[in-house]
């Protein structure tokens, strides 16, 4: 799939949770896209040379709209946060690879996010719908305290919540829901922090269960070009013949059992 820089235009854009932003794109990357893949996001000031790569929350091809909810978590994130309704921003799409939905037939899914992990998690249970293979969806959802997008995902299937403080669903993380609740899955699709990942990866080898992450991690180029953004691996690269893999091309999503978090 070619990689274009294109403008899009701010079609709806809200704050939804504390420093969590909303963000409705209009583009033509829309027919393009898929569920796990990401665009990178240029900032206006052209001091700030980089993108910041943000994932696919939801999309919709038939309006030609793109869904990024995003966290402000620096200078670029911010300036994108002052944006309104009809201004213009400078994208690179659609990058990375995405979830293999296909891998869900026949099979029991748990959809898990974990904080900003969460928002690329609904565009996969909504694929996850439309191809109507699998045969049970959980989503189980995990935040520090405030909630976002938790009705977005139960128009869809059973979503299930942990806050680290307790106040709201099970108190503690991911894990613990899996546990309160004693769901079980053949197959598992996930996105967020790092400890995250590593507890699921762990979970998903004890109980033999298939296991896709999505790696958050910073990027620069976006395209493979940099290495900024390197993970370990278990096997060799045949072309740098290292046990690295670059999550902007070869990733953001992998098998869990075939890196080393």
């Amino acid at each position: 799939m070619s990689k274009k820089k294109v403008t899009a235009v701010i079609r709806r854009h809200e704050e939804i949770a504390e420093n969590i932003y909303d963000l409705w794109l209009e583009t033509d990357l829309a027919g393009e896209a898929g569920p796990g893949q990401f665009v990178a996001v240029y900032p206006k000031d052209g001091a700030m040379l980089l993108p910041r790569p943000i994932s696919i929350c939801e999309i919709d091809d038939k309006e030609g709209l793109l869904r990024l909810v995003y966290r402000v978590a620096g200078k670029g994130t911010e300036s994108f946060s002052r944006m309104h309704a009809q201004d213009k921003l400078e994208i690179l799409g659609v990058l990375g690879n995405g979830f293999p939905i296909e891998k869900a037939d026949d099979k029991s899914v748990f959809v898990m996010g974990g904080g900003i992990g969460i928002p690329p998690m609904l565009e996969t249970v909504k694929a996850l719908k439309k191809r109507a293979g699998a045969k049970n969806i959980n989503a189980v959802l995990g935040y520090r305290s405030e909630r976002f997008l938790q009705q977005d995902f139960s128009q869809y299937c059973l979503a299930y919540m942990a806050t680290e403080d307790g106040s709201y669903g099970t108190q503690g993380n991911v894990m613990d829901v899996i546990r309160a609740h004693d769901l079980k899955a053949d197959l598992i699709f996930a996105c967020g922090p790092m400890p995250m990942l590593r507890a699921i990866k762990a979970y998903a080898a004890e109980n033999g269960i298939e296991a896709y992450i999505s790696l958050e991690e910073r990027m620069a180029c976006g395209v493979g070009a940099c290495l900024g953004c390197v993970c370990k691996t278990v096997e060799t690269d045949a072309h740098s013949k290292v046990n690295n893999s670059r999550i902007c091309t070869d990733g953001p999503v992998y098998p869990a059992s075939f890196v080393n978090i």
